[in-house]
């Protein structure tokens, strides 16, 4: 079984479990504020069951109808999950609202926070977990059903100071005002996830991602290598693909030009930790060129080299030469 369904099964294991504590805390309470969190636990189940399925789907070989693989489904699991999420928030908010109004007594709040401290506890564990490992597997989908779990053991952790606060206080509408503040918090969250798996939709660059990949071609940069512009990026799950234009030596050979753009591709991805797809198209130089082209002993160089450009994301994104 490949590493992310191991993960994610774990996931959904693990958010089954708790959703039917979260549950067992609520019926010996009979606090609002409880039924929230379980609640939001109905949506990591469903989350972490389309999750399953997205990254079963994302790990399909490339056909004809995908030539770039399936990876795109990721995006689109996290759209899902950042929506669910939006809708228990609101939920929460409106029972929340409605028991401010009526409200219901409460009982055996140690018990049920005990409980709910501990479901928060396991749902922090897992959530760094995943973050953790979507960083080694560069995948979105861990990611963020990670950052759900965070998200829902922030809430817990605040559900229990809440609740000892009732306790202590014997003020019962707190539990709802609780309630609608992590309902809040909840459709924040929600809408920070869609609104990343919207721009990887879109294919939106991961700024970090390009500048890292700069940096790289800055460090291991050839005197051969006079320019590289209109760089741009799609993620596909785990992969990146990246086209840009190099700009070489106008007499050299096919041979030569192959050789260069293969070193390009293998420094990327020798440094990046990330499966990197390269479509590098090679442009010959121009006499322009020639007063910041690096290349020595040239015999067709029409100016000597007066000016050293650093490559950046403002140069190296745009579609033109650095001169122009």
């Amino acid at each position: 079984m490949k590493p992310k369904i191991k993960i994610i099964l774990l996931s959904l294991l693990v958010s089954v479990a708790l959703m039917l504590l979260k549950f067992t805390a609520y019926f010996i309470t009979h606090s609002n504020a409880v039924l929230t969190d379980a609640a939001e636990s109905i949506v990591n189940v469903l989350a972490s069951s389309f999750a399953f399925y997205s990254i079963y789907l994302a790990g399909l070989p490339r056909d004809q109808n995908h030539p770039y693989g399936h990876g795109k489904v990721e995006f689109f699991s996290a759209f899902v999950e950042g929506t669910l999420i939006m809708i228990a928030g609101i939920v929460i908010i409106s029972k929340s609202i409605y028991n401010v109004f009526y409200p219901q007594e409460l009982s055996q709040i140690l018990e049920g926070s005990f409980i709910i401290g501990f479901t928060g506890l396991v749902n922090g564990l897992l959530g760094w977990y995943l973050i953790n490992k979507s960083k080694t597997l560069n995948s979105l989908t861990l990611q963020a059903d990670g950052k759900h779990l965070l998200t829902d053991a922030v809430s817990s952790f605040g559900l229990v100071v809440g609740l000892l606060l009732i306790y202590i206080t014997s003020i019962n509408w707190l539990d709802s005002a609780i309630s609608i503040a992590l309902g809040f918090y909840i459709i924040y969250n929600g809408y920070r996830l869609t609104r990343k798996s919207v721009g990887g939709l879109m294919d939106e660059s991961d700024v970090v991602v390009v500048e890292e990949i700069i940096n790289y071609l800055n460090k291991h940069r050839k005197e051969e290598w006079i320019d590289i512009h209109n760089l741009r990026t799609q993620q596909y799950g785990s992969e990146i693909h990246i086209d840009c234009h190099v700009t070489l030596p106008y007499y050299f050979d096919l041979n030569k030009v192959h050789h260069e753009v293969t070193d390009i591709d293998r420094v990327i991805n020798k440094n990046v930790n990330v499966a990197i797809e390269f479509f590098i198209h090679a442009d010959p130089c121009i006499p322009q060129c020639c007063h910041y082209c690096s290349m020595k002993n040239c015999e067709v160089r029409t100016e000597p080299k007066t000016k050293t450009i650093n490559w950046s994301l403002e140069n190296v994104t745009k579609n033109n030469k650095h001169f122009e």
